[in-house]
């Protein structure tokens, strides 16, 4: 067999595997690299160099940054944003989403921002008691629209924009594909709209992320028995515990408040500070008592957080709470505890004690296994040490961070990166794939994220998938089967009917597009498209953006782009979930490509 034979052998097989959905798809392409090696299409170092491309590298990193962006509380906010303005109306909350997820493809590329804010629309899903797998695939095709709304949105634009510079024509500006962007964003939210919910599955995901967005009020609840709630008290300037130490205040006046702790801004408990003006008291009781206690002591409760309505005696941007259970065998077994107490560590304060889903109240208590307390302290002490092999974690304080703090202590550094790393990639100076790598160290050195959330922040089977797939692209350029398709392509239109070539090059780009890289695709078919543009006469312009329509159309297979992948698992999608609303919406996609193209950028 010629190497052309063997290359759509191999390239059939995969796509059946795919479609069969019986081997991981990581598994398939690197069936696919291997196969292409052992029947000689490819060296070696060409199996393999899919691992080192900057593509696979630059999407490593986009998931880092989108980590650091969703531990700052950026998609936090981002999810309250879209909770407002949707309400309980779940099309709004779609068409948001949608929304949402094309502004930020625009600024770190598709793949980044369906990696930061596939977390919150599962979690939105979860909130509306749907299926994941009814929001997820919308978000990816939005996210395809959405690069087009700037040149630096795709690397097939920018690609565009220097073959129109090489072919003796004029760059596409900064904002000009938006021509041809926004009409696909909005086209794609009326088709989803419309057809979603009939052509989108019902799938059920291996691994589903918990709504953790209103668990501190619950938790709150919970522990707090009766009428009995926490409040966090400032200290005023004219107040008479300035000065006194904490234990030696006197309490008979108010028997029914029960003081918690004295804290500092950023949740530290401490018990043998005094308190001094702008001190923050943390006291347990009825509203009433505290509301008099106030006025006694001239003290104010502390505002809560802007538009939330979570008790302000549980989480700020700066603290917040975690529920641990006693351990068997652990070593607090037969420890005195009461609300109040500072752990050992003198980061954290015990807010409340249960035994048996009980509260126990403000009365020190013996712990028995299987008790559970309620923590309070700064976020970075809890994440520190609730890591304890005595205690059980019920929800990590990372992830009840990110779905409760927008905008947490961290993300004017999240959002300082990002900014940078928008400017960069605008401009241009510094390659695309340093400026990510650049984007993610600094989320790690600044401590906006740790080093083990970066590293389990990377989609492996994403990287893996791509990297296996760049082989495939390699030998279909090599063996010269793209190159075969274009020039019979070119044959059979004949150079007298521009529109038909607009037709013919989108068939094949959205084709290959579907199992090859949009990105190779663009690579194989733009060249060509430049050589017939002048044999027919016409403009470079319309052809070149045809081709970039029809790469971003790479909607009816989960391995067309990263962005599709990754929504894959979170929404529990097979492989041929994929193309019954792909096919309606690149029919949108050949309508602009074919009609509206030549209409912005005449022949």
């Amino acid at each position: 067999m010629s190497d052309q034979a063997i290359t759509i052998t191999i390239l059939a097989a995969a796509i059946v595997v795919f479609v069969l959905n019986l081997v991981p798809v990581g598994m398939v392409a690197l069936g696919v690299a291997v196969a292409l090696w052992a029947t000689g299409v490819v060296t070696l170092e060409q199996a393999l160099a899919g691992f080192g491309t900057p593509t696979v590298v630059l999407i490593a990193a986009l998931f880092v940054v989108a980590e650091g962006l969703d531990a700052a509380g950026f998609t936090a906010w981002v999810s309250q944003q879209v909770v407002r303005f949707s309400g309980d109306n779940q099309r709004r909350m779609l068409v948001m989403v949608m929304l949402a997820v094309a502004a930020l493809s625009a600024l770190i590329t598709p793949n980044g921002s369906v990696a930061a804010l596939y977390p919150m629309v599962v979690v939105l899903a979860i909130r509306m008691k749907l299926a994941p797998s009814k929001k997820l695939m919308p978000l990816a095709f939005g996210a395809h629209a959405g690069a087009l709304l700037v040149l630096t949105g795709s690397p097939v634009s920018l690609l565009a924009a220097d073959y129109a510079a090489q072919a003796g024509s004029r760059r596409f500006a900064f904002f000009e594909v938006a021509l041809v962007g926004v009409p696909l964003l909005i086209g794609t939210i009326g088709i989803v709209m419309l057809l979603g919910d009939r052509l989108l599955p019902t799938r059920k995901p291996a691994l589903a992320l918990r709504d953790l967005s209103m668990l501190p009020a619950t938790l709150e609840q919970q522990y707090i028995a009766g009428e009995d709630e926490l409040a966090r008290l400032r200290v005023l300037p004219a107040s008479p515990l300035v000065g006194d130490q904490l234990r030696r205040i006197d309490v008979h006046r108010h028997p029914d408040v029960h003081f918690i702790s004295l804290q500092d801004a950023h949740g530290k408990p401490s018990q043998d500070d005094a308190v001094g003006e702008g001190s923050t008291v943390v006291v347990r009781g009825h509203n009433a008592d505290i509301d008099q206690f106030c006025a006694d002591y001239h003290l104010e409760r502390e505002p809560a957080m802007p538009g939330d309505e979570l008790s302000v005696g549980v989480i700020s941007k700066h603290f917040g709470v975690a529920e641990v259970l006693v351990a068997p065998r652990s070593d607090m077994i037969g420890q005195r505890v009461y609300p109040g107490m500072v752990t050992e560590s003198g980061e954290l304060v015990v807010l409340a004690v249960q035994r048996l889903g009980v509260d126990i109240g403000v009365t020190p208590t013996t712990l028995k296994a299987g008790d559970s307390l309620l923590l309070q302290g700064s976020w970075d002490a809890l994440d520190t040490h609730t890591q304890d092999p005595n205690v059980m974690l019920v929800d990590t304080p990372d992830a009840i961070r990110r779905q409760t703090v927008p905008l947490g202590p961290k993300a004017p550094a999240a959002l300082g990166i990002l900014a940078a790393m928008i400017v960069l990639l605008t401009t241009g100076w510094i390659p695309a794939v340093i400026v990510c790598l650049l984007a993610a160290g600094a989320m790690v050195l600044l401590n906006v994220t740790t080093i083990d959330q970066a590293h389990l922040s990377i989609s492996w089977t994403t990287l893996i998938l791509v990297a296996g797939m760049v082989p495939l692209s390699t030998a279909i350029t090599q063996t010269g089967i793209a190159q075969d398709v274009a020039e019979r392509l070119v044959d059979v239109i004949g150079t007298d009917n521009p529109h038909l070539l607009l037709i013919g090059l989108f068939v094949v780009t959205a084709v290959l597009g579907q199992v090859v890289s949009n990105t190779a695709t663009a690579l194989i078919v733009f060249p060509i498209a430049v050589s017939v543009a002048p044999q027919m006469g016409v403009s470079v312009l319309p052809i070149l953006m045809c081709v970039n329509v029809a790469a971003a159309a790479a909607l009816l297979t989960p391995v067309a782009t990263p962005a599709n992948m990754i929504v894959m698992t979170p929404a529990g999608y097979r492989f041929s979930d994929y193309w019954k609303l792909g096919i309606v919406v690149m029919a949108l996609y050949f309508v602009i490509a074919v009609y509206l193209v030549p209409v912005i950028w005449a022949f």
